[in-house]
């Protein structure tokens, strides 16, 4: 992971808009993954607490409208600032699973192989998104 040499103008302290596009990112990402791993638990609550629309594959996708934009921006807004390209590298690994596991990964690998899919892509993105963070404080803090 490289962080490249900063203009001038570029060591302002991390804008609260990247913040909380980044904070928005991981909380997305987690909810993604909490949502394939108490799925299951929730089913089973499904009559008695209507949320049978969680078991919906069209849930994935909307997720997606929500994560695609937000990562998008804080990393667009985190890069500009610390140029380490490893970290949307990072997060289009996790992004790219994401879109795959919404749209086939319940035909290609069933199931159980759809939830490892987006588990894996969910925590990808997330890491992503916190290490875009920490690469943006430190790039303010040693200026």
């Amino acid at each position: 992971m490289t962080t490249g040499n900063l203009s001038a103008g570029d060591t302002s302290p991390i804008s609260p808009t990247q913040f909380k596009a980044d904070a928005a990112a991981v909380g997305l990402s987690l909810a993604c993954l909490a949502h394939c791993l108490l799925l299951p638990v929730l089913l089973t609550l499904a009559p008695a607490l209507s949320i049978g629309f969680l078991a919906d594959e069209q849930f994935h996708r909307w997720l997606l409208v929500a994560i695609l934009p937000t990562s998008a921006l804080a990393l667009m807004l985190g890069c500009w600032r610390h140029r380490s390209l490893s970290v949307i590298a990072a997060a289009g690994v996790g992004l790219t699973l994401l879109v795959l596991a919404a749209f086939f990964g319940h035909d290609l690998l069933g199931e159980a192989g759809e939830k490892v899919m987006t588990s894996i892509g969910a925590v990808i993105v997330a890491y992503s998104h916190i290490m875009n963070h920490r690469l943006c404080k430190r790039v303010a803090c040693d200026c």
